[in-house]
């Protein structure tokens, strides 16, 4: 029996409840949640809830920003960590620390990184072309990435010193851990603008299953709404890569989620991806504070193993529909 759009939505909050409520719990030393003293009620409100509240945000700008660019593209392989806008974004950011441009956690550096972002979307779509196939965007994605990839192992490598790569290249494998309420103030700027510009840009993105011709017959400056749609994806990437460092997957998993639940018509894409997303973020965060290891295994590590597999299958799939 297929759930209808209201009972799924339903759904999808209770276990978002659920699962944050487990999220905020889990920890090697419990907590006394009905009468805290001093120290714990420093912990649940400068550690647990800033980390639970910008695991939501990070989700929710991957989540946008995955089936935003699955639905311009027109790919469903498309997402910021595969095409190598993250990348780019990160790049940038790692450079700002390493050149001593700004310091870290600065409210400048989500808008260098922005540069960055946007300078991994103007690559992507001249490598690959407006109205590539699916594998000619991943191969432009990973000449990208592996670009970027190598820009930042060469400033990790000269790092001035032994505490700072760790630092760095922790940060960049994409971590939830250590963060506070200033880290959540770094990514909600990013997400707080792009949003107005999916909502403003939604009929546009609906239509697109159309051909762009019949598209501009609609009455949509198609290269107008385009770009707006890229700075979108570029400010959610931005706001992720600066406050948690590179989670990649995830905004491949989340469309493809909704699309399993049976709806696959756009504006259901399109909306119900960041929850989902909430969902799949918050779920590895658990599991990754839940493995047991010296130093608490990145959350981006685990979306990795979960996304690549996946990845893969896709790429399968579209291979047999063009063989």
């Amino acid at each position: 029996m297929k759930l209808s759009s209201r009972q799924c939505i339903f759904s999808l909050v209770i276990l978002f409840v659920g699962l944050s409520a487990l999220q905020l719990t889990v920890a090697e030393t419990p907590l006394n949640w009905w009468s805290p003293n001093a120290l714990e009620q420093n912990i649940i409100w400068d550690i647990r809830i800033p980390r639970t509240v910008l695991t939501w945000v990070i989700a929710i700008a991957l989540g946008f920003a995955g089936a935003v660019m699955q639905l311009l593209l027109r790919n469903p392989l498309a997402e910021p960590g595969i095409t190598g806008v993250s990348g780019c974004a990160a790049l940038v950011t790692i450079a700002c620390l390493y050149f001593g441009w700004l310091p870290a956690y600065s409210f400048g550096l989500p808008a260098l990184a922005l540069v960055g972002g946007l300078t991994g979307v103007g690559l992507l779509m001249l490598l690959a072309g407006e109205r590539a196939s699916p594998t000619r965007v991943i191969l432009a994605g990973v000449a990208i990435a592996t670009m970027s990839s190598a820009g930042m192992g060469l400033l990790l490598y000269l790092a001035p010193n032994p505490f700072a790569f760790q630092e760095w290249a922790f940060w960049h494998m994409g971590s939830l851990a250590n963060k506070s309420w200033h880290s959540v103030l770094l990514a909600l700027p990013g997400v707080a603008l792009a949003v107005p510009l999916i909502w403003f840009g939604r009929r546009f993105l609906y239509a697109l299953t159309l051909s762009e011709e019949t598209v501009e017959t609609m009455g949509f400056n198609v290269a107008r709404y385009r770009n707006l749609m890229l700075l979108a994806v570029a400010l959610l990437t931005t706001a992720s890569v600066v406050a948690a460092g590179v989670i990649g997957f995830v905004g491949l998993l989340a469309p493809h989620a909704v699309r399993l639940l049976g709806f696959n018509h756009p504006k259901y894409v399109l909306w119900l991806s960041p929850l989902t997303s909430v969902l799949l973020l918050v779920s590895f965060d658990t599991l990754a504070q839940l493995v047991s290891t010296a130093r608490e295994l990145p959350v981006g590590v685990l979306a990795a193993l979960v996304g690549a597999p996946l990845l893969i299958v896709l790429l399968m799939r579209e291979r047999g529909r063009h063989a």
